[in-house]
């Protein structure tokens, strides 16, 4: 009797579009997108040849974060509509043979949150308070130690209980978002019944935000560098990589062992599903080989990889880079990840040049493994200019100013007209675009040719018609004279990184480039500079 062969797992060649939900599309003119509006427009995330979609927190929240501050991770916000609107939602995408990922938020809760209000109202030592890291102060009144909020300012926070007792919590991120401690069992218990509630709605799986978090170790311990550490782990991501990474091997609440038992329980729970549920990491550790640990046999399906949302534009850099993860990840037989943008970091276009971020998502969307969108990322939008009286992330707010935040990234999508809000809300958008984003508008880019959005289209085409399945990948060039390529599916991948034109002797048949001036005549191919191309060999 025959073996039946294994379906192949979705999520190993996928590409994911990222909603956030707040500025895709604003169904009922309040100014903000919803879960109506993500519906009403999957047919466009479908027709731009994605296979699945994840979406930033949509939960019950006072949104002092962006929505990461969650106060109920089982209901819908009422700014993004009701359960009944998420169900339709998760219906239509799979309809359209849409995955959906939805994030789950595991590292803290919102004060808003029921068992947070409960806990500053119980004494000192009581159950409520043990589901969070409430200490008392060191004998001069300081904090438990000199751990720094990753959003500015210090970790900690002081609150009365009852009979007047003090004593701080401990928040990594904004004051609004106290930490979890799971080493309680009413956090696990609660996280798994989490989990189950949506993958019973109908979700496909999840985005773990902070997945190297939830654990802490040494608390009464002071940290070296306090304000060094402040500024490594800041989410614009401005900081020089090299002490960055120096600080994220030394902290003592970031990738402690303890994290992956928790992920082996959510492991047996996916898989007790039966059907393809998978789960992807957010974790920013040092050494690089620490993110394989995710993504052992028995733990996590995909881990990010965040190397190329600060690598500069530059073949031997882009090389490393990529072959790093490759070999990494291969060791334990995980599908590497790709990302040029997110709602965390600047776009690619404003951080390496629109030609450069055209062409560095050419070749990175020919790469083997999974590949992540983040919605406007497919139009070219560069970071929108904010005036600061707009501006909403606590990083701004906490910083006094000194950090810009991530609001740049996170203004709303353009889908049509020649004015604001071009078609995303009736409304006032709850932050403003830009007046000169009329040309990176959906409708008019439909109509373009030479569009951002007509070359991603024709690149993920193009992708799933050669490379899909593919496992015949080999360097071509390691990044000598500017020139990185590689050969995959029966295809010839090219990226010039020079500002100068440069010329390849190959034998093929052009399939899709990135910009208008790469000409391909008698086996000659001419690349531009900032450009890259897919040539199918002969």
């Amino acid at each position: 009797m025959n073996t039946p062969t294994p379906a192949p797992q979705w999520w190993r060649e996928s590409v994911i579009y990222q909603i956030y939900p707040r500025s895709f599309f604003d169904s009922n003119a309040d100014g903000e997108g919803d879960i109506q509006g993500i519906t009403s427009h999957l047919d466009y995330v479908k027709e731009l040849g994605v296979d699945a979609i994840w979406l930033s927190p949509f939960y019950t929240s006072p949104n002092k974060d962006g929505g990461y501050d969650v106060a109920n991770p089982r209901d819908v916000d009422p700014r993004f509509g009701n359960l009944r609107d998420a169900q339709e939602m998760f219906s239509r995408a799979h309809a359209l043979s849409l995955k959906v990922l939805v994030d789950v938020v595991p590292n803290h809760f919102s004060d808003q949150h029921p068992w947070f209000q409960e806990a500053i109202a119980a004494p000192v030592g009581s159950r409520a308070r043990a589901r969070f890291h409430f200490y008392d102060a060191k004998a001069d009144g300081s904090p438990p130690n000199n751990w720094c909020s990753l959003f500015g300012g210090p970790a900690w926070t002081l609150v009365a209980g009852p009979a007047g007792a003090q004593q701080y919590y401990l928040h990594l991120f904004d004051s609004s978002q106290p930490d979890l401690n799971w080493d309680n069992q009413d956090v696990h218990a609660d996280f798994e019944e989490t989990l189950h509630f949506w993958l019973d709605l109908g979700a496909d799986g999840f985005r773990i935000d902070v997945a190297h978090g939830l654990v802490k170790e040494n608390i009464r311990s002071d940290h070296h560098d306090p304000v060094g550490l402040s500024n490594a782990l800041r989410l614009d991501l401005e900081m020089d990589p090299k002490e960055r990474n120096e600080l994220l091997a030394s902290v003592p609440f970031f990738n402690r062992p303890g994290v992956h038992e928790i992920y082996r329980t959510w492991r047996k729970l996916f898989d007790s599903y039966h059907r393809d549920v998978m789960a992807v990491a957010e974790a920013w550790v040092h050494p690089p080989i620490e993110a394989t640990k995710f993504v052992r046999a028995d733990e996590l399906h995909q881990v990010f990889n965040f190397d190329l949302l600060i690598a500069k534009f530059e073949s031997k850099e882009l090389f490393n880079c990529i072959n790093n993860t490759l070999e990494m990840l291969a060791l334990v037989n995980a599908p590497p990840t790709w990302a040029l943008s997110n709602h965390d970091s600047p776009r690619i276009a404003s951080r390496i040049g629109v030609e450069p971020g055209r062409a560095l998502a050419l070749f990175v969307l020919a790469l083997p493994g999974s590949c992540y969108i983040y919605n406007g990322q497919e139009l070219g939008l560069p970071d929108a200019e904010l005036a600061d009286s707009d501006r909403a992330d606590p990083a701004f707010i906490r910083s006094n100013g000194l950090q810009k935040g991530r609001d740049g990234a996170r203004v709303p999508m353009p889908w049509s007209g020649i004015a604001p809000p071009f078609g995303f809300t009736t409304g006032k958008p709850w932050l403003p675009l830009p007046s000169t984003w009329s040309e990176f508008t959906v409708e008019s880019e439909q109509v373009n040719e030479l569009s951002s959005l007509r070359l991603y289209k024709a690149a993920l085409a193009l992708r799933r018609q050669y490379l899909v399945g593919s496992d015949d990948f080999a360097w071509i060039s390691a990044g000598t004279d500017c020139i990185l390529s590689f050969s995959r599916g029966g295809c010839a991948v090219i990226l010039n990184t020079s500002t100068q034109a440069r010329e390849i002797k190959i034998s093929g048949e052009l399939l899709i480039s990135s910009s208008k001036g790469v000409t391909f005549v008698e086996n000659l191919l001419h690349l531009t500079g900032a450009s890259a191309a897919w040539i199918k060999l002969i």
